[in-house]
């Protein structure tokens, strides 16, 4: 069921991966070699800041020059003291000792350019090795660069703004959709909805939805890009698909009996057998059902519908052919008060929406019954025709949810995806075979699950 969709479905989440991943690695590549680049010129400068300080290592040893020739100098003054020398002895020792301490403050002071100068001011020696701070260990370098372009502000715009981003969330483990990536693959699958009868405005609401959802996401490499795409396929067709649900089975059991429900549809697609099936159906769930043929206009209706109910075992009200169907399910729904029957499922004759007799007896039916339901049966293989088709009946005479026959024979769930979102009423049955247990209630997340499961 619906295969063709699901497998084109299924492209479209891998084009998009493929995408948004070659790029991310594309990008990661040119930054880490604008990093290897940068990293190229680092040792240079490094080995510069090495070299310096041994240069001036000579100069920093004079200190204890200083030292030395203070105290010679004090060891002369104190011996001319006392020896009582002449004065001309002291004057030649005077000039002696100035002379010591000159040679002393020249070797001890260091060229206005040396880096020994800020040593010596801190009271540090200087080791002659570079210094952590001088020279900072360098671990991936693609990274770092990857990570410093997110909070560049002044970028330079050839190198795109879109590429530096990809790249730093590429090299933190993380992949980011853009436009771009994704430009190719909507249109490929706005192709593919169409081909499979998903109407033009369902197939644009689809879109517009994943878009949305996905540019500009993120996600770290652990949830893959197709998961996250599959994410924004499952919203994108879950919010189109379950336009207008509700619980079918809980407004059947909260209603007033007896329930009558009318089917109404184009001749050919299956609403007697339909009636019949969910004739089994709320037989299985313990209520009592009688059908009424309000068909009077085609021949051979009431032998067609006759077969299913002794089939069933249920009973039929019918009247001669050309009879009016309102008073047909009328008196079923008689007959179901006076025999405290549960539901009254009710018949009518195939019609175009601008058959404007039939649609006559559609408003006639509903006033003078008053159904809790009317329902719309349509082939799910009739694609846009069915949707068409929900459309008109919807606008000339209200429906409150529609059943698709064929389902089990339609590989593109074109109808499927379409109604609800058009009519604003939902699918509530699938006919899946031509057996009366052949019907199963329409489960959106289910259906939705279905297009977007793995292919077998």
């Amino acid at each position: 069921m619906f295969d063709g969709l699901k497998k084109k479905l299924n492209r479209f989440r891998n084009d998009v991966e493929e995408t948004a991943e070659e790029k991310a690695e594309a990008a990661a590549d040119e930054a880490e070699s604008d990093a290897d680049a940068e990293a190229e010129s680092a040792p240079a400068d490094t080995d510069n800041a090495a070299v310096e300080p041994e240069a001036s290592e000579p100069a920093a040893a004079d200190p204890d020059a200083d030292a030395v020739g203070d105290a010679d100098a004090g060891s002369e003054a104190d011996a001319v003291d006392a020896a009582d020398a002449p004065a001309d002895a002291e004057s030649s020792s005077a000039a002696v000792e100035a002379d010591a301490e000159s040679e002393s403050e020249s070797a001890a002071t260091p060229e206005p350019d040396s880096e020994v100068d800020a040593g010596a001011d801190t009271g540090d020696e200087p080791s002659g090795e570079p210094t952590a701070d001088e020279v900072e260990p360098r671990e991936s370098l693609a990274s770092d660069a990857a990570k410093a372009a997110l909070t560049e502000e002044d970028e330079d715009d050839s190198s795109g703004p879109g590429r530096l981003r990809r790249a730093a969330a590429f090299a933190t483990g993380k992949v980011v959709i853009e436009e771009e990536d994704l430009e190719d693959p909507l249109w490929e699958l706005e192709m593919a909805l169409l081909q499979s009868d998903v109407e033009m405005q369902v197939a644009e609401e689809i879109l517009e939805t994943i878009r949305e959802k996905l540019i500009g996401e993120t996600r770290k490499q652990v949830e893959s890009t197709g998961q996250l795409v599959s994410e924004a396929l499952h919203d994108a067709l879950y919010e189109v698909i379950s336009v207008g649900q509700f619980d079918f089975d809980q407004r059947i059991a909260e209603a007033d009996k007896p329930v009558t429900l009318i089917f109404t549809g184009i001749n050919g697609v299956g609403k007697t057998t339909t009636i019949a099936k969910l004739a089994k159906y709320f037989e299985k769930q313990g209520y009592s059902t009688v059908l009424a043929n309000g068909d009077t206009y085609r021949a051979g209706a009431n032998e067609q519908i006759r077969e299913h109910a002794e089939a069933l075992d249920k009973k039929l009200i019918a009247h001669e052919q050309g009879g009016d169907p309102a008073a047909v399910i009328y008196d079923g729904v008689e007959y179901a008060e006076a025999h405290d029957i549960d539901i009254v499922l009710g018949d009518t004759a195939g019609r175009l929406h601008t058959s404007n007799d039939l649609m006559a007896q559609l408003e006639k039916i509903d006033r003078v019954v008053g159904p809790d339901l009317t329902l719309f049966v349509d082939e799910a293989v009739a694609g846009q025709d069915a949707v068409e088709r929900a459309r008109q009946f919807n606008d000339a005479a209200a429906i409150d949810g529609a059943i698709l026959t064929k389902a089990d024979a339609d590989s593109n769930g074109g109808a499927a995806i379409s109604i609800a979102y058009v009519t604003g009423k939902p699918i509530l049955f699938l006919g899946v075979g031509q057996g009366y247990d052949h019907i199963e209630k329409f489960d959106p997340e289910q259906m939705v699950e279905r297009l977007l499961g793995e292919d077998e």
